[in-house]
Parts: C-alpha cells; sequence; structure tokens
C-alpha cells in the first residue's frame, strides 16, 4: 500500500481498554473501525453540511495488511487520502501509526461508494466531490 502523501488528513486516535482483546493487545477488528473513523472524519472536516446532507458514503471493500499489534495506553495517529475513482466509487487509503514512534501499524485501501442521500442509489461523483477529497 503506498505511503501517506504529504498533506494527507489525520485523526489521532487513544487506544481504549475496550479495543484489547484476550492476546493483551489491539484486536483486528479495533483496525478496521479506525479506518472508518479515519475515513468519517476526513469527510466530516473538508465537506460543507450542504454536501453532506446531498450524499452520503458507503464502504464496498476493505483491504488491510496488518503489521504490528497496538498495545494498551497507545496513541495512534490514521492518516488518509483518496486514490482514482470511477463513476460512483472512490479508492481510499488509511495508514495507521504509533504516535511518536511512527511505526507503521496497519494500511488499508477501501472502496467507497457515493449515494445520493434522498435516492440511497449509487450517484457518479462529480468535480465538486473531487475537488474537496
Amino acid at each position: 500500500m503506498p505511503q501517506p502523501p504529504k498533506g494527507s488528513f489525520s485523526l489521532s486516535i487513544k487506544v481504549s481498554p475496550e479495543d484489547i482483546d484476550e492476546l493483551g493487545h489491539v484486536n483486528n477488528v479495533v483496525y478496521v473501525r479506525w479506518v472508518q473513523e479515519v475515513s468519517a472524519a476526513h469527510w466530516a472536516y473538508v465537506a460543507p453540511q450542504a454536501i453532506k446532507d446531498k450524499y452520503l458514503w458507503v464502504i464496498l471493500r476493505h483491504e488491510i495488511d496488518f503489521l504490528k499489534s497496538a498495545m494498551p495506553n497507545d496513541n495512534i495517529t490514521g492518516y488518509t487520502w483518496v486514490g482514482e475513482h470511477q463513476g460512483a466509487k472512490f479508492e481510499r487509503f488509511v495508514s495507521l501509526y504509533t504516535a511518536g514512534t511512527e511505526e507503521l501499524l496497519a494500511s488499508a485501501k477501501t472502496i467507497w461508494c457515493l449515494l445520493d442521500a434522498q435516492t440511497m442509489r449509487p450517484r457518479r461523483i462529480e468535480q465538486e466531490l473531487i475537488d474537496l477529497l
């Protein structure tokens, strides 16, 4: 998976006790949740309310590489940026790092589908959204 480009959106995440599994580290399912949280935070940050009222995003596919375990009390930095788009689909990349050491914990590529918020049907990605992302 590619590295975060300069200027990528970032979000700080604190590992909570609920994130830890019976092996004593962050459960892999939590990484998937973080990928979604970082992505959603980026959309919330860049899109004005009028655009958020008009469109919704759903995930069609997750592809994730788990590289290192996050541990209790770790601080994580998630970076996200978008890739190619076609029709109603957009690639989004997320990399999760241990804050401070910048050790890569996981990297993900997700495929998102744009929906019209009124009809709940896929909607071609227009230039106004490309410019935002």
